[in-house]
């Protein structure tokens, strides 16, 4: 029955109304009846196709519609291009439009996320660059904005992100440089570092990672202003101890402190010395170690007058053996006795007696090492004299070439003896001549243990002159009476002489033939005044305890040697009167 047409039911039905017998007015009704039933039900179907069509219009265009909306919120204008409607059914045109619409809103979750992350971004800096008085006046700037998500409004985000990111860098990094700067000055002064920079801002004492530092304008220039504070006060500490260290170094120096008592300061007087930025050990410059020195300076201040005496008297022992050594007299204003007399009567300040003192020995070395290069001739020539007694009292030993122990060490040093000999009026000429450029260069005379070397020097010349004369009147006196006594003994004939008084024999005390008296021993040198066959040769050895010129040369000292018109006159005078004197010109 199903696949019966409505051709065949109406043949059967009239089959069926003629078996019956129907008259043509009920076949007519019945086919009214049945015309009538099935045009309403075509025109129910079309009525529910017509409304099927609607709804594919309106969804179609509903989808169109959201399509554009998403396409101008994002603004992507040419993914989706509308085709000919007459061309394309309305299924057709919704099934195109659905990919596009759902693509679209895909699209706009995930610009929606973006735009999320970048306002969280902007918010989380300009909170991090915003002042205790900002209340949120870019908040407005950064509401959430659906309608428009496009590509353009992302990147004028994103680049307002980046300008932020780049001023938050660039304030961050001055941030840590200057919390670097403030933990150095305040390692170096000893001052707490969290309270200072909490005084700024608190989050700057912050080590969570999590935790974001304040980096606004107001931060900065409490840094910077917190920086110049601690300069400030590192410049005044610095300041301070240097004065404090000075004090401290002129009292260790006064006192003669012993290096203990500097050992415990030798690091801050190391540190000191550099300059205000090279001084970065922590604590150098704290309150403690000022209060230290301070109080060690007080401490040297109590024992510097007990003191003081021992320390003038230390120092003039230290001048006087500078002046010995050079053979030069010592100021006698700084002498003990007068020295101790000053500073118990409170008329002078010991520190101006000291620095005097402290003067003198200064121009003592100066003055001994002008006086090295005459000095050191000095003691060549009177090793030279010693040599030269020495060979007299050999020369008179009647047994000195018996073959004893150390005879032949005798002989050698006879034959360089008789050779440094020789030697000795040229070692007096030259030393006379250097003396002259020296005092003529200083325009002072050159003493030697208080009495002026060119007298000396001039009247060993002489005498030594003397004694030359002494030997060869001798030798003539001699050669004279070895003539008479041949010519007497060819008149009357020979006589036998007289046995040798053992007076020859005697030994002198400067020399022994061969040693001790068991003859080991080298003799030594020493000069003989009395039982040398010519007079004893001075000099500066034997000046210096019974000489005639030093009675009133010992007065004269270097330091009170003041050549003024008086002085230089006598100074003229006295190289003047001096016989064989070099013309230096």
């Amino acid at each position: 029955m199903e696949g019966t047409s409505c051709g065949a039911l109406l043949k059967e039905l009239q089959q069926i109304w003629a078996e019956v017998g129907e008259s043509e007015g009920e076949r007519n009704k019945v086919l009214l009846d049945i015309e009538r039933e099935c045009l309403q039900v075509y025109r129910r179907k079309v009525d529910d196709a017509n409304r099927n069509r609607v709804q594919l219009h309106q969804s179609v265009a509903a989808k169109e519609a959201e399509v554009a909306s998403l396409m101008a919120t994002l603004g992507e204008h040419k993914l989706y291009l509308k085709k000919d409607k007459g061309d394309v059914s309305l299924k057709e045109q919704l099934a195109a439009v659905v990919p596009v619409l759902e693509n679209l809103k895909c699209k706009k979750g995930e610009r929606i996320k973006q735009f999320s992350d970048i306002r969280s971004q902007i918010e989380k800096i300009r909170f991090e660059l915003r002042d205790y008085n900002d209340q949120g006046d870019n908040a407005s700037s950064l509401d959430a904005d659906e309608h428009d998500l496009s590509t353009r409004k992302l990147n004028s985000y994103q680049a307002q992100l980046r300008a932020l990111q780049k001023d938050k860098s660039e304030r961050l990094r001055k941030v840590l440089e200057y919390i670097n700067e403030v933990h150095s000055l305040c390692g170096v002064l000893g001052i707490d570092f969290g309270s200072t920079v909490n005084e700024v801002h608190p989050s700057l004492h912050q080590n969570g990672i999590e935790q974001s530092r304040n980096i606004s304008n107001s931060t900065l220039e409490g840094l910077a202003s917190t920086i110049s504070k601690l300069k400030a006060e590192r410049k005044s500490r610095i300041h301070k101890m240097r004065d404090t260290m000075e004090s401290l170094c002129q009292l260790w120096k006064l006192m003669d402190s012993p290096e203990e008592e500097k050992r415990e300061f030798s690091k801050v007087m190391t540190i000191l010395i550099l300059p205000d930025e090279g001084i970065t050990s922590p604590g150098v410059l704290s309150q403690e170690i000022i209060e230290k020195m301070e109080a060690e300076v007080e401490r040297l201040t109590k024992l510097k007058t007990s003191r003081l005496k021992e320390i003038v008297m230390k120092r003039r022992i230290e001048l006087e053996e500078i002046c010995q050594n050079a053979h030069i007299e010592p100021d006698v204003s700084t002498a003990p006795e007068q020295t101790d007399a000053l500073i118990d009567s409170g008329l002078i300040d010991p520190s101006e007696l000291l620095a005097n003192i402290e003067s003198q020995i200064l121009k003592a070395k100066e003055e001994s090492l002008s006086r090295k290069e005459i000095m050191d001739r000095i003691y060549k020539w009177i090793a030279a004299c010693d040599e030269e007694a020495w060979l007299e009292e050999y020369n008179q030993d009647p047994k000195r070439y018996s073959a004893g122990r150390g005879a032949h060490i005798n002989l050698k040093r006879a034959e360089k003896a008789r050779i440094l000999i020789t030697k000795i009026p040229s070692m007096v000429d030259n030393l006379i001549n250097r003396t002259f450029a020296w005092e003529n260069a200083r325009n002072k005379p050159f003493l030697y243990d208080g009495g002026r070397l060119i007298s000396v020097l001039e009247e060993y010349r002489l005498s030594r002159h003397q004694k030359e004369e002494e030997k060869r009147r001798y030798r003539d006196q001699k050669k004279l009476e070895s003539i008479l006594l041949a010519e007497k003994e060819a008149i009357f004939g020979s006589k036998p002489g007289p046995k040798r008084t053992s007076s020859l024999n005697r030994k002198t005390n400067g020399y022994r033939p061969n040693g001790n008296a068991n003859g080991l021993k080298t003799p030594t040198p020493r000069r003989s005044s009395l039982g040398s066959a010519t007079p004893e040769l001075l000099t500066p050895r034997s000046y210096s305890g019974h000489n005639r010129y030093f009675g009133d040369l010992r007065r004269l000292s270097t330091s009170h040697l003041n050549f003024g018109d008086d002085s230089l006159s006598t100074f003229t005078s006295i190289s003047g009167s001096e016989p064989e004197s070099p013309s230096l010109g």
